[in-house]
């Protein structure tokens, strides 16, 4: 017998019975668990639980099975059989390297073992852990089964409100009740509603229960879209049951084709909002090092209206240099927040050291966040947060009367850091999926737009909205009478006079930082702020590749602009224009442009809605006619992300559909168009008639009697 078959041969029986003694403690156990993960999460949840633990007691049955070994064996055969004499290792040595001894022992002891069975050697039943196991996981599979849980409460009927006319032989809708299972992410429990109009978080499960007299042979819920919910019968009643994944009307028809027009229902879905992030600590977005300070600790609130994650993300970018020789690192860190899920607190201390911030840089940090809802969490990035370490060495202007300003704030740089992101969203497109690649392209068009706003605020507002408005200006001529207050274009006084230094840098149209900037440089920073503007644009429509090429020309104009370091802010204010006394009082009109601008109509796509207005008044002055119905029901569906109410105006138009001659109806469904329409962006008010007094004087003007 060779070494191995003694080994099956005699370890065997033990193994199997090893094996059936783990297998009846552990089963009721991994069993009891599973019951409890399907009351508690539901089907799903159970037999994954249940999937796991059977994965896992065949890793370790196999792990306990590899003990009987030969080691195992031999210990065994030596414990249990004194008529091996301690040698039972001579079963498993090699007859050739063995002594003539040896080789005696050794057959001795092989004629001994066949006179044994290898079933001694098995352990016996573990009978009362067996016992203990079965019993306890006997009473929690039946707690899990037996116990009631919220959806399995008996439904108790409301009776029905619908009013409608009654109709002999037609059934009727008496009771009804709608049960709403909010999404497991929301925590909220399930209830009952006594009407059939409800308010729900998205994706929660509804299920309608309804009663009719008489019996109903084919009832349905018909959405006002067109669809239908067909109903299941279970004893009286009827049960019908979706998914709630945007809002909808509908109404019960107890007898489709048959009988009055059932009133229509709302059911209106809640959308999960994302997380709102504010920042604790510090009060101010920028910060500056303090003497001594090693470390800074920002602290972050996250808030969500079902919960925050603990785990986020925290963003650290690191700009070293000055000028144009900045180099920027970035790193990611994970952060575990604290507290109430619904209003997280994110805390970290971060190292000057660890991270190389040392004395010239910028560290900017910014919290990720995510919420609970699931499928696909929605990700939101907190404001920015940068600390400055002011270089050491810092140029003052001498000699010139004023105070010195940089020209571009530190925060301005990160134009480059636009770049980079943008590109490196390029790199990654092939492995995104398509919603994360618009959500990454958008919310770097979103510090896009924090940037641009910042460029605008630092030249006063100008650029604070889209270039080339509509106006009837060719272009920007400044004049002596165009409203700004402009120094005089009078004749040098006098070769680096105040005045000549202010005439030839400045241009005091404000109070900005940039308000003494040369016009030059002016122009340089509105080029850049209407590059911004279109990367801004490309970004937020998912295009990073056609936002790069506006994003790099913006870059460009900055460089230029980076050339001057310093300006210089003049302390005097600024000075009124001059009156020219030789056109005073004479009517000279030469020069002066007209500033009335031309009234035009306001084109806008709101023609169906504009023309069922007019058609749906009453009085003298009314347009009446037919209502194109069908053109407005498109307008509604097309329009309905913008409208304040866009089910509120599709039941009205339902109901003017189904009755054109009832008068609430018309001027409810007019009222509801007249709010939807755009506004125009500026109106007119009609000049005020004249008293008597201000008739008679206009009166005289025009040769009249007075």
């Amino acid at each position: 017998m060779t070494a191995g078959t003694l080994l099956l041969t005699w370890t065997g029986p033990a193994r199997r019975r090893a094996l059936l003694n783990d297998a009846l403690v552990y089963v009721p156990i991994l069993l009891a668990l599973t019951a409890l993960a399907w009351r508690g999460g539901g089907t799903v949840v159970g037999v994954a639980v249940l999937v796991v633990g059977v994965a896992l007691a065949l890793f370790v049955g196999y792990r306990r099975a590899a003990r009987f070994d030969r080691h195992w064996l031999v210990q065994k055969l030596d414990g249990t059989r004194p008529d091996m004499e301690d040698s039972a290792e001579l079963l498993f040595a090699d007859t050739q390297t063995l002594g003539d001894l040896q080789r005696l022992q050794q057959a001795r002891l092989f004629s001994r073992l066949e006179a044994g069975r290898p079933d001694a050697l098995r352990s016996d039943w573990s009978r009362r852990p067996i016992l203990a196991a079965w019993v306890v996981a006997s009473l929690v599979i039946g707690g899990a089964v037996a116990w009631p849980r919220a959806g399995d409460r008996p439904v108790v009927l409301a009776p029905s409100v619908e009013r409608t006319p009654v109709v002999a032989g037609v059934p009727r809708l008496v009771a009804q009740n709608l049960r709403i299972f909010p999404p497991g992410y929301t925590g909220l429990p399930m209830r009952d509603e006594r009407q059939l109009d409800a308010r729900a978080p998205r994706g929660s499960r509804l299920e309608w229960t309804l009663r009719f007299d008489p019996e109903a042979a084919v009832p349905a819920i018909v959405t006002l879209a067109g669809g239908k919910l067909a109903l299941r019968r279970s004893g009286d009643d009827w049960i019908a049951s979706r998914v709630l994944d945007s809002s909808f009307l509908y109404r019960v028809d107890p007898a489709p084709g048959r009988g009055p027009v059932a009133p229509l229902h709302r059911i209106d879905a809640i959308a999960d909002a994302p997380p709102v992030i504010r920042v604790v600590s510090p009060a101010e977005s920028l910060t500056m090092v303090t003497t001594g300070q090693r470390s800074w600790a920002p602290v972050f609130a996250a808030a969500d209206d079902y919960g925050v994650a603990a785990n986020a993300r925290l963003r650290i970018t690191l700009a070293m240099g000055e000028g144009e020789n900045i180099t920027f690192t970035e790193r990611e860190i994970g952060i575990t927040g604290r507290g109430n899920p619904r209003d997280r607190r994110f805390a970290q201390t971060l190292d000057f050291a660890a991270l190389g911030f040392a004395a010239g840089g910028d560290l900017v940090v910014q919290l990720i966040v995510r919420d609970n809802r699931s499928p696909g969490p929605q990700e939101v990035r907190g404001p920015s947060l940068i600390l400055r370490w002011p270089s050491a060495s810092r140029t003052q202007g001498a000699g010139l009367e004023g105070m010195v300003n940089t020209t571009l704030p530190a925060y301005f740089r990160s134009q480059r850091q636009i770049i980079i992101d943008a590109e490196a969203l390029i790199a990654q497109r092939q492995r995104l999926t398509a919603d994360r690649y618009l959500s990454r392209s958008t919310g770097i068009g979103g510090d896009q737009e924090i940037l641009r706003r910042r460029y605008s605020e630092f030249l006063g507002g100008e650029n604070s909205a889209p270039p080339q408005l509509p106006t009837s200006d060719a272009a920007e001529v400044h004049t002596d009478d165009d409203g700004h207050d402009h120094a005089p274009r009078t004749a040098s006084p006098g070769f680096g006079s105040p005045e000549d230094v202010l005439a030839q840098f400045g241009h005091p149209h404000d109070d900005s930082p940039a308000a003494s900037l040369d016009p030059e440089t002016r122009a340089l920073l509105r080029q850049a702020v209407d590059a911004m503007w279109q990367s801004e644009l490309q970004l937020k429509q998912g295009r990073p590749d056609l936002a790069l090429p506006h994003a790099n020309r913006a870059l460009n104009f900055i460089k230029e602009v980076q050339q001057a370091t310093r300006i210089f802010l003049a302390r005097v204010g600024s000075n009124l224009p001059p009156v020219d006394p030789s056109r005073r009082m004479t009517g000279e009109r030469e020069g002066i442009a007209s500033r009335t601008l031309p009234i035009a109509p306001v084109e806008a796509a709101d023609g169906p809605a504009a023309a069922a207005w007019r058609a749906l008044g009453q009085g003298p002055e009314a347009v009446r006619g037919p209502v194109a119905f069908d053109a407005l029901e498109r307008w509604i569906r097309s329009n309905a992300d913008r409208l304040p109410d866009a089910l509120a105006l599709s039941g009205a138009l339902d109901a003017v559909q189904r009755d054109p001659d009832c008068d609430a109806c018309r001027q409810k469904l007019r009222a509801l168009l007249w709010t939807a329409m755009e506004r125009p962006p500026a109106s007119l008010d009609r000049r005020r008639p004249a008293d008597p007094a201000g008739a008679r004087y206009l009166g005289a003007l025009e040769g009249g009697v007075p």
